[in-house]
């Protein structure tokens, strides 16, 4: 088993800047990534970006990409999702997910079998 546990959202204004955490424990992975989602009000859930555990490659959805960075705590089992200059329509919740196969399909939810509860990022404008 594998717990995540998000933390760090909130209410910001528009422009400011918000860091995410997702703390992972239980079950260790070496193959492995750990993705971002959210989802907003009456949309369907997205994929914002991940990171390999293996070597901390990080993948970005073209939407998010150059606001967002990725990043982990190797010590820590931390995961932390970077977002800046944020725009109202990122409001949304943010869930972190582990996938514990490879492959090139990261960026599919049904790929990651272990999801945080989810932190509730509010931006207004």
């Amino acid at each position: 088993q594998v717990q995540l546990v998000e933390s760090g959202g909130g209410l910001v204004q528009a422009g400011d800047s918000l860091r995410l955490s997702c703390a992972a424990s239980g079950r260790t992975f070496s193959r492995s990534t750990m993705g971002w989602f959210r989802q907003a009000p009456g949309k369907e859930r997205e994929f914002v970006g991940g990171v390999r555990w293996s070597d901390s490659r990080t993948y970005y959805a073209d939407s998010t990409k150059g606001r967002l960075t990725i990043s982990r705590d190797n010590a820590k089992t931390t995961v932390y999702l970077k977002m800046n200059s944020l725009k109202a329509e990122d409001t949304a919740v943010y869930y972190c997910a582990a996938r514990l196969l490879g492959g090139s399909y990261y960026y599919l939810g049904s790929e990651y079998a272990y999801w945080g509860q989810g932190t509730q990022v509010t931006v207004s404008s």
